[in-house]
C-alpha cells in the first residue's frame, strides 16, 4: 500500500509540474515566430477591476524599450545605464541571474537600449543601438564573440540609432548594418563569423526586424530596408526581389519601416506608418518574384506591430507621432473592416487565447480585446503606473504570464484562469 501510495503521489507530481511547463516559450521579440501571437490557451478572458495580479517587478534596468524574451526557464531584457548597455537574465520568480554589459549604447535621440535578446538555446544574441552584435552564454551572461556590423560595413545609423531584433535562421544570425558594402548579412551564430553578405544591396537600415519564410523549395529572408522591401536567398544572401516605396509611399523623407512583415500562404505584408500606409506582395511558387497586389491607407501602423488573425489584419495606426486609431483590414483585400479610437492614443498589440493585448503608447494603459473583425471593444484594462516615458516596449507572454516593460521597471501578472 505504501508503494502504490508514493507512486500515485510521484504520478501526480509528474503532472504538476507537466502543467507548470506546458505553457509556450517567447524567446525573441513578439515571439516563437515573430508575428506577435502566442499559441496559449487557459487564459483570463476578463481581468479584474484593478487588472490581473502582479506576481512580481523589478527595477534598476535602466533605460530601454526592450521587451522580455522568456526561454527555458529565464526572462532576459536589456537596458542602458551611465551610457553602457546590459542584458539582465531573471528567473521565473524575478531573481537576479546575471548583468552582462555589451558596451556603449545609443546616446542620442531617445537615448536607451533598444534590441530585445533572441535566444536560442544556452546563447542569446543582442544588436545594439550603436550596431554591435554580441553572443551571450545564457548561464553565465559571459559574451562569447561579438561583431560591428556597422563598422565593417560602413554603415550609416538611422536618426534613432539601430533598433533591429535579430533573427537566428538554422546556424545564422541574420542582421542588417545598412552599409555601403552590403545592407544585409548573415553570422555562423557559433563563431560569429560572416556567411554571406548582399552586395547587390547598399540601402540604410530602417529598423526593420527580418522573418525567414518557406516558399516552395526555397528559405527566403524578408526585410525592409530604407527605400524597399526586399526578398533574400537565405543560404547565399542573393537578392532575389525588391519591391520599392516610392512607387506608393507618400512621404519619402520618413525612413521609418520599423514592423516586421507579415508571411501567411505565399503573400508578405508590410506598413510604416507616417501616412505612407501598406502593401501586400504576392510571391510566385518559387519564391524567386514578387508582385504588389494591393496598398492601404488605413492599418498604416507605425511601430507596434501587426497581428495577422483567422484572414484579418489588425494594428494601431498613424495620425501623427503620438496619436493614432485601432483598426482591422481583411488579408484578401485591404478591406477595412474598422478603425476605433481608444483613448486617442496608438501603441503596441499581441495575441493569446482569442484575445489582443493592447498598450496605450502614451498613457500606459493595457487593453484586454476580443479578436473579432467586427469591433474593437476594450472589456477590461489597467494602467502601468510605475517607469519613465514613452510605452513603447512591445508585451509579452509566456506560461500564463504577462510581462510589460517600462522605462527601468519589467513587471509580470498572472493572466492564468483560475
Amino acid at each position: 500500500m505504501a508503494n502504490r501510495t508514493m507512486i500515485g503521489f510521484l504520478v501526480l507530481a509528474v503532472l504538476f509540474l507537466g502543467a507548470l511547463c506546458s505553457g509556450a516559450d517567447w524567446p525573441q521579440f513578439r515571439g516563437l515566430n515573430r508575428d506577435g501571437k502566442s499559441p496559449e490557451t487557459g487564459l483570463l478572458k476578463l481581468w479584474p477591476e484593478d487588472g490581473p495580479t502582479l506576481l512580481w517587478e523589478v527595477d534598476g534596468l535602466g533605460d530601454g524599450y526592450s521587451s522580455a524574451a522568456i526561454s527555458r526557464g529565464a526572462v532576459y531584457t536589456t537596458g542602458m545605464i551611465d551610457g553602457k548597455g546590459y542584458v539582465f537574465a531573471f528567473d521565473l520568480a524575478g531573481q537576479p541571474r546575471w548583468k552582462s554589459c555589451y558596451g556603449s549604447e545609443w546616446m542620442r535621440s531617445y537615448r536607451a537600449a533598444r534590441c530585445t535578446p533572441t535566444v536560442d538555446g544556452d546563447r542569446c544574441y543582442v544588436f545594439s543601438g550603436l550596431g554591435v552584435v554580441t553572443c551571450h552564454d545564457t548561464r553565465s551572461g559571459d559574451i562569447l564573440w561579438s561583431f560591428d556590423a556597422v563598422e565593417r560595413y560602413q554603415g550609416k545609423f538611422p536618426i534613432w540609432g539601430m533598433s533591429e531584433n535579430l533573427l537566428i535562421d538554422g546556424n545564422n544570425v541574420i542582421c542588417t548594418p545598412g552599409g555601403k558594402r552590403a545592407s544585409v548579412i548573415a553570422l555562423n551564430k557559433t563563431t560569429g563569423k560572416v556567411v554571406w553578405e548582399c552586395e547587390e544591396l547598399d540601402q540604410y537600415s530602417s529598423y526593420c526586424n527580418p522573418i525567414a519564410v518557406d516558399v516552395g523549395d526555397r528559405r527566403i529572408i524578408v526585410t525592409m530596408l530604407r527605400h524597399s522591401v526586399v526578398g533574400l536567398d537565405a543560404a547565399t544572401g542573393k537578392l532575389l526581389w525588391r519591391d520599392e516605396f516610392d512607387q506608393y509611399h507618400t512621404d519619402l523623407r520618413r525612413s521609418v519601416n520599423a514592423n516586421t512583415p507579415i508571411y501567411y500562404d505565399r503573400r508578405v505584408y508590410t506598413t510604416s506608418g507616417y501616412d505612407n500606409g501598406g502593401a501586400m506582395l504576392q510571391l510566385s511558387t518559387d519564391g524567386s518574384q514578387a508582385n504588389r497586389i494591393w496598398t492601404d491607407t488605413v492599418l498604416d501602423v507605425h511601430h507596434g506591430g501587426v497581428i495577422l488573425h483567422d484572414g484579418y489584419l489588425y494594428g494601431s495606426n498613424w495620425t501623427s507621432n503620438s496619436r493614432g486609431d485601432w483598426a482591422s483590414l481583411r488579408w484578401d483585400d485591404g478591406r477595412k473592416m474598422y478603425e476605433t479610437k481608444w483613448n486617442g492614443n496608438k501603441g503596441s498589440m499581441i495575441y493569446a487565447d482569442g484575445m489582443f493585448y493592447c498598450y496605450d503608447e502614451k498613457s500606459g494603459e493595457v487593453g484586454l480585446v476580443p479578436a473579432k473583425p467586427e469591433s474593437f471593444e476594450v472589456v477590461s484594462s489597467f494602467k502601468i503606473t510605475k517607469g519613465k516615458g514613452p510605452f513603447w516596449a512591445h508585451p509579452s507572454i509566456a506560461d500564463g504570464r504577462l510581462y510589460v516593460r517600462h522605462g527601468a521597471y519589467l513587471m509580470v501578472y498572472d493572466i492564468r484562469a483560475k
